[in-house]
């Protein structure tokens, strides 16, 4: 019997295994049958150690070690932004594709940096905007040409505030809430419209004697002159995730944390919500092991992980100058 070879089982090593992290390592123990956790790097050396024996993997301390491992194929990159760059060129250097969770970097010129790898040393790279796999995103992208024409939108992500104490530290996180939570919204609206961001107006605030800000809200206009807001905080014990349409037709509502969309046409509403809710993660990296493989294309190109960077940036100018900023 003739056939295709089955693709080689993919070793992947994750460079930062704490909060978020880990749950890529968890995954790519259980739940992705064409790749492997083979390695792991964390700055918490005996965090780290622990985590290695508890996985079966191997434990780097220098992350540029991890890279380096002829036992690594790729590498998933789950740090505090800033490190990024750095870890994306040493990739590059290596010839490693390279998964890098949002946001792509802590700066826009970082960001730029980042993406220019892939044209001027080959660099395979993927971003970890995940939210795009959400099952309530998902299914506002599927039915978003149902309102018509679109005129106005709403979204929202209001989570706890971090007890991560890097998420303080500029030169670590960058910046708050806006490259860290809003990051999110504006790939998810970027995403499910297929429209670009024009302009923005924006105000934050640092609630809590918070070093950084907690609390942002913005003003939008998109192609079309689409125009909508977009609020995101980490200051009450309390989460949302919710999306507004609002066209010619209808309007679609989704809840993406509670699983909840529906359409409103006049006074009737249908439930569009899905089945069940879906892992994010595992979706990502079940594609990502196909673009590896030349299968598909790659899931998140780096240029939008780029693109929603450049959003995030944009706003905290608007903030600083409290002025429109055309980007």
């Amino acid at each position: 019997m003739t056939g295709k070879s089955k693709p080689s089982i993919l070793r992947v090593g994750v460079i930062g295994t704490g909060k978020h992290g880990s749950r890529y390592a968890n995954h790519l123990v259980r739940d992705i049958p064409g790749m492997e956790l083979s390695a792991i790097s964390r700055r918490s050396a005996a965090k780290g150690a622990g985590q290695a024996k508890q996985w079966g993997c191997s434990f780097y301390a220098d992350w540029m070690d991890l890279i380096a491992s002829s036992d690594v194929d790729c590498v998933v990159a789950a740090v505090p932004p800033t490190m990024n760059l750095a870890i994306a060129k040493e990739c590059a250097r290596v010839s490693k594709p390279v998964l890098i969770e949002k946001p792509l970097a802590g700066s826009l010129e970082d960001a730029h940096r980042i993406v220019s790898l892939e044209s001027e040393k080959g660099l395979q790279l993927t971003t970890g905007q995940t939210l795009r796999y959400n099952a309530v995103v998902q299914a506002l992208k599927q039915n978003i040409g149902q309102v018509g024409t679109l005129h106005t939108f709403s979204a929202n992500q209001r989570l706890e505030p971090s007890t991560l104490q890097w998420h303080e530290d500029p030169s670590l996180a960058g910046a708050g809430v806006s490259f860290h939570t809003a990051v999110h919204v504006f790939d998810a609206l970027r995403y499910i419209t297929g429209l670009e961001v024009g302009k923005v107006a924006a105000v934050t605030r640092s609630k809590g004697d918070k070093q950084l800000e907690d609390v942002l809200a913005v003003l939008l206009e998109m192609d079309n002159g689409v125009v909508g807001t977009v609020d995101c905080s980490k200051v009450g014990h309390a989460r949302s995730g919710l999306f507004e349409f609002v066209g010619d037709k209808c309007q679609l509502l989704g809840e993406q944390i509670y699983n909840k969309c529906t359409k409103i046409e006049q006074q009737k509403i249908t439930d569009l919500s899905p089945v069940e809710p879906v892992s994010t993660i595992v979706p990502l990296l079940c594609e990502w092991e196909q673009y590896l493989h030349r299968q598909a294309p790659n899931p998140v190109p780096g240029i939008e992980g780029l693109a929603s960077v450049r959003i995030c940036e944009a706003c905290l100018e608007a903030a600083r100058l409290q002025q429109w900023v055309t980007l």
